[in-house]
């Protein structure tokens, strides 16, 4: 329970923000902002894996029969990802800044 919720937050999340989006500038609906890569859009994806409210929320009612402990595994599950992916959004980010020349 607890590494299927924290995989979906730090690989899911990503995976379909970006998917998401490539789907939507290949039809011709949009285009990333100015300045703006899919590293940039990567980034940002990690960053959405920190999901609290919702996951927490989804993880209660999903569990609500199995007892105590499953409820501590689903928030530690919660926790850990959104702590795995805002590092990993983090770190992404900050490393594709540094690499683009300063205006």
């Amino acid at each position: 329970t607890r590494l299927g919720i924290g995989l979906g937050l730090v690989v899911g999340k990503p995976i379909g923000l970006v998917a998401g989006a490539l789907v939507v500038v290949k039809l011709g609906l949009a285009r990333l902002p100015e300045g703006a890569g899919w590293r940039h859009l990567a980034g940002i994806g990690f960053l959405a894996g920190i999901g609290f409210t919702m996951s927490l929320f989804i993880g209660a009612l999903a569990f609500e029969d199995a007892g105590p402990a499953l409820a501590v595994s689903v928030r530690l599950g919660v926790l850990g990802g959104s702590a795995i992916a805002a590092t990993v959004g983090y770190l992404l980010l900050r490393v594709t800044l540094r690499r683009e020349p300063a205006d």
